[in-house]
């Protein structure tokens, strides 16, 4: 049985980074809506109430019921969950006289506290316009600031521990806040910490099995690292009972489709490769509009997909590379009238696809997915390569999507990718990729005149691919690339870089 911590969220920004925090203390963790119901049972080991851009004063900010809580399982809110469970056990909470927003220094008042064990005065990260003015009878202050008197506090009198933090011990600013969120794991929740990648792969191959048994499972694989290492662990369990596709749509990396179908060979995955670029390109033909290329790509690769699986006769299961963050995004806090996006890994199948879902990867993360594929002996190549999109080269394509094209891009984006390994620039950019612009210029190449497209590089730095500023690589290096490109590649008389951040601008130029 895999102990967990349940978070439920009000809505804040930083709940993901309160589950993240979790898994790094090896603790498995699960996000729910604040108002979704769910039963206590004795895998959940404690729960975290999240922060929330909500005041608890509003009229109709969220609630729970944290006496009820606290009577079976230690709690332990931040933030705006430690306002709330302030205000519903009896105490006030008010509009600070002085909002406070970003770094605040915290003076420890109890240093006995189970929940600061180890933690000594530090730097914490603040985000909240209202305090708490009054703590509920019972109550005792752990911490303060400078701007406010109860930055932590505990509770006696229940079940089980109360606690809570009027800051962020998820961010990176607050110094020690990972060891308090260990503390509240580990000596509070007594958690044993023992949620590996090991641990995880022999759960999860266990259940597929029972849940497989020796029935047939078709996924579609993408080359990528969600989808490879869902179809490892599906192969681990039911072997070649797993029938993957991989389509060539034409607009992959340059060699990727033999790599690719070579990596899954060498990892003893069952797949059949489809190469159906010549249909691919008769489909795009004409087409500029870059959310038509995206339709176009998408609806062309649905059928080539159904096509294969027709082909297989009894297949009850359908494989998906879903992760973690998909799932949440899908979920609305504030229901359904507001979900935050739709996503295309999520929310089931068509209602022509008669299986049943298969996701064995639903709640990870993308590093912890990189983590087990690490476990699961994929090559590193393989995992820790830039994001691709979906739709590929054709949205690095500005403008109708030809063979021609695709492989004048293809080549230029090999030398650029191979350069910034040779130059040990790959592992310090977030992605990088080449983009042909429907741009002619005049060139001279010896003593003739040219007429031939531009290429724009691109390279930034992120986390997580929602923000991202432009990698400021080496001119040297930019130089380097440039003449490679010009020299090498027929049809590109032009090379230059794009020093843009998202925002305003996107990561992809379509």
């Amino acid at each position: 049985m895999t102990e967990k911590i349940l978070i439920l969220d009000f809505g804040s920004q930083y709940t993901q980074l309160i589950a993240r925090a979790v898994r790094e203390a090896n603790v498995y963790c699960e996000i729910i809506p604040y108002h979704k119901s769910f039963t206590i049972t004795p895998d959940i080991k404690g729960i975290i109430l999240s922060g929330s851009p909500c005041s608890v004063n509003e009229e109709n900010a969220p609630v729970v019921d944290v006496a009820a809580f606290v009577s079976e399982l230690p709690v332990l809110g931040i933030c705006y969950g430690a306002q709330l469970t302030a205000k519903v056990l009896g105490g006030r909470v008010d509009k600070s006289n002085k909002r406070e927003y970003g770094r605040a220094a915290m003076t420890i008042q109890d240093t006995e506290s189970p929940l600061l064990k180890g933690v000594t005065d530090s730097q914490v990260w603040m985000s909240h316009s209202d305090s708490i003015a009054l703590l509920p009878n019972g109550f005792k202050v752990l911490a303060t600031t400078e701007s406010i008197p109860v930055a932590a506090f505990s509770a006696d009198g229940y079940n089980h521990p109360l606690y809570g933090l009027q800051f962020h011990p998820e961010v990176y600013h607050s110094t020690q806040g990972k060891t308090i969120l260990n503390n509240f794991l580990l000596q509070v929740c007594y958690c044993a910490g023992n949620w590996t990648p090991a641990n995880y792969i022999q759960e999860t191959v266990a259940n597929l099995k029972e849940k497989i048994g020796d029935k047939k499972v078709i996924m579609a694989l993408s080359g990528g690292v969600d989808s490879t290492v869902a179809a490892t662990l599906i192969s681990r369990a039911i072997g070649k009972n797993l029938f993957g596709i991989f389509v060539d749509n034409g607009v992959l990396r340059k060699g990727e489709y033999e790599q690719v179908l070579e990596t899954y060979k060498l990892l003893d995955l069952n797949v059949k490769g489809v190469d159906v670029k010549e249909h691919f390109y008769t489909k795009l033909a004409g087409k500029t509009d870059p959310e038509e290329k995206r339709k176009i790509i998408g609806k062309t690769f649905i059928e080539t997909f159904d096509t294969e699986a027709n082909m297989l006769d009894d297949i009850d299961f359908l494989g998906q590379g879903t992760i973690y963050p998909d799932v949440i995004e899908s979920v609305s806090v504030h229901g359904p009238s507001q979900t935050i996006k739709s996503h295309h890994n999520v929310g089931g199948l068509p209602d022509t696809m008669k299986m049943e879902l298969i996701e064995p990867l639903r709640f990870l993360f993308k590093d912890e997915v990189r983590r087990i594929g690490v476990a699961l002996g994929i090559p590193g190549e393989l995992l820790f390569r830039h994001p691709f999109p979906g739709p590929g080269l054709a949205i690095r394509i500005l403008g109708e999507v030809t063979e021609e094209k695709v492989l004048m891009l293809q080549e230029a984006d090999a030398i650029y990718t191979n350069g910034l390994k040779q130059f040990d620039l790959y592992d310090r950019v977030w992605q990088a990729g080449t983009i042909l612009l429907p741009v002619k210029s005049v060139g001279v190449m010896g003593d003739e005149r040219t007429y031939e497209y531009t290429v724009a590089l691109r390279a930034v730095t992120s986390v997580d691919g929602m923000t991202a500023d432009w990698a400021h690589l080496p001119y040297e290096f930019l130089a380097h690339i440039s003449n490679e490109i010009i020299n090498n590649v027929r049809g590109i008389n032009r090379v230059v870089y794009d020093i843009s951040s998202k925002p305003p601008a996107t990561i992809e130029w379509e």
